[in-house]
């Protein structure tokens, strides 16, 4: 369906690239020519993905950063970007858990809230101030959910952070484009 070096020269930043949709998302950017780096919290599993990309043939980087921190994620970026130009943002990373919404605590909402819509607010602006500085452009793909159309019984503040990076993805669309 697409050419085969459709992303070739492009570098993708893959939020959550570790594992699951991000991981899958990553190897099917691999497959059309992208470079890759994968970022998460955890480094035996950005390794494990990165290394199974890396035997298909695939220039992958990875890198340790907690996206609820901002400063980390500038220096994520800093290091990233000192090697090469990062051409695509993937706000991939998010965190969600399914309870009864007037049970839950404050932290229990900021453990959603954190990785799902403030560390896509870092790693968007990290990039976008790169991009605007350099006058290179760059594409900002935020994963969203049905939630952000129909609400979601137990999901509440998943379905809130995912609205919000919806909001975010289309104000910079209007304001960056």
């Amino acid at each position: 369906m697409f050419q085969p070096d459709l992303l070739t020269g492009r570098r993708i930043l893959v939020t959550g690239g570790g594992s699951g949709l991000g991981a899958a998302m990553a190897a099917r950017f691999a497959g059309l020519g992208a470079s890759l780096v994968l970022c998460g919290r955890r480094a035996e599993v950005l390794e494990g993905t990165a290394g199974t990309l890396r035997g298909a043939g695939a220039t992958v980087h990875t890198a340790v950063c907690d996206v609820r921190d901002a400063a980390a994620v500038e220096a994520m970026v800093d290091a990233q970007w000192a090697v090469a130009p990062i051409d695509m943002l993937v706000n991939n990373a998010a965190a969600s858990f399914i309870a009864r919404s007037e049970t839950l605590s404050a932290r229990a909402a900021d453990a959603i809230l954190a990785p799902t819509l403030h560390g896509a607010l870092y790693c968007t602006l990290a990039l976008g101030r790169r991009w605007i500085a350099a006058q290179r452009p760059g594409v900002v793909l935020s994963i969203l959910s049905t939630s952000t159309r129909t609400g979601r019984a137990f999901t509440v503040p998943s379905a809130m952070a995912k609205s919000g990076l919806l909001a975010m993805t289309r104000s910079l669309a209007v304001e960056w484009g």
